[in-house]
């Protein structure tokens, strides 16, 4: 039986996007004489810019919640299904972090460059990107929360997923970066305990403590940041630049979906936006989600060596200045991806942790 793969895609360059991922999801199935089969959500869902475009405040509202339960309805729906796997096109934040909280999500990034390993493990769960929004004339009230019960959830994971990164050199520390002193100690008692009961141990800090450590000196090897988004949403790209040597616009990344009706269920999705201003001019940078379908053909769909063959492929177009106008060229996202499928061949399978390893494409 074929393995089956979820697709969902955003206004923006979604639909550009997901014809990217659908050739070079069909081509590593040919190359791997593996048959991969797609199922689309029947929605297009809104970027934030197109949801603008609709008018007033009460028809975002309910536009926001519309898409917020089209998309978690097909999300529960995959993993009902067994599909293991589901990439995503960019869609308004507001949308998707309705989905995350009820399905208890965590984003998840291994940051690899040199003598620098982190894990960052975002908690797309709870905190200020989750919540409620109520208006009344001149004002919007949001209210969220943060519980014990996801805070343990979001470290367990943390934990189980850094020992299957570093399997033979153990965790070289663990951070955890939130707002802590607006929670009247709740977040500090529940890490201790959290903490005591793993036998890890773990230092809850204040952002701003953890920017200042991170300027003053690279950390540990093996290090895990747990982070509430308020802090790892802008902090994401600069770790890439800082420890990654990459880009937003060439990574892609994999949330996890901590729900136990969800449980095994992966969304892969490019760590950029849906960039709008791009939309129909075919120049959308392709390597974030050639890279996610890659990920998925050799972790979802038996293809091993997919993530090494792609990476290849990714190294000798570059090397050919073969490359979209964000990183300097003057190439088309058709004639990338063109470039790229025509020198793609069957790699042996990498057997370093797969989220670790990174080839840039870039010069």
């Amino acid at each position: 039986m074929a393995p089956v793969i979820g697709l969902a895609i955003g206004r923006g360059t979604g639909a550009e996007l997901a014809a990217v991922f659908e050739r070079v999801l069909a081509r590593l199935g040919q190359l791997y004489a593996t048959e991969i089969d797609v199922t689309r959500s029947p929605r297009i869902y809104h970027s934030y810019s197109s949801l603008r475009r609709e008018g007033g405040i009460e028809r975002i509202r309910r536009l926001t919640q519309e898409d917020a339960e089209h998309y978690e309805l097909f999300c529960r729906t995959q993993a009902r299904h067994g599909v293991p796997a589901i990439f995503r096109t960019a869609i308004n934040a507001q949308s998707l972090y309705l989905v995350r909280q009820r399905l208890q999500a965590v984003k998840v990034d291994v940051i690899a460059h040199q003598d620098t390993s982190l894990l960052l493990v975002r908690d797309e769960a709870q905190g200020f990107y989750t919540g409620e929004n109520s208006h009344s004339p001149g004002t919007v009230t949001r209210t969220m929360s943060f519980s014990r019960e996801i805070t343990e959830k979001v470290v367990s994971f943390a934990l189980r997923r850094a020992r299957q990164e570093w399997p033979d050199r153990g965790i070289g520390q663990v951070l955890m970066a939130y707002k802590f002193h607006l929670l009247d100690g709740a977040l500090d008692e529940w890490v201790a305990e959290i903490s005591e009961r793993h036998g890890t141990p773990i230092r809850l800090c204040q952002p701003d403590t953890v920017n200042r450590n991170l300027i003053e000196r690279d950390p540990p090897e093996r290090t895990v940041i747990i982070a509430g988004n308020e802090w790892a949403d802008i902090m994401h790209v600069v770790l890439l630049d800082r420890f990654g040597s990459e880009r937003q616009e060439s990574r892609c990344t994999e949330n996890i979906h901590l729900r136990a009706e969800v449980a095994g269920l992966t969304e892969y999705q490019t760590v950029h936006g849906s960039a709008d201003d791009l939309e129909g001019r075919d120049a959308v940078n392709p390597v974030a989600t050639v890279r996610a379908a890659a990920a998925i053909a050799e972790r979802h769909a038996g293809c091993a060596g997919a993530v090494r063959a792609v990476e290849r492929a990714l190294r000798s177009v570059a090397e050919r200045g073969i490359r979209t106008a964000d990183l300097g060229g003057r190439h088309t996202t058709t004639a990338v991806v063109d470039a790229l499928l025509d020198v793609l061949e069957p790699a042996e399978p990498d057997h370093t942790p797969l989220t670790g390893r990174t080839v840039a494409a870039e010069p």
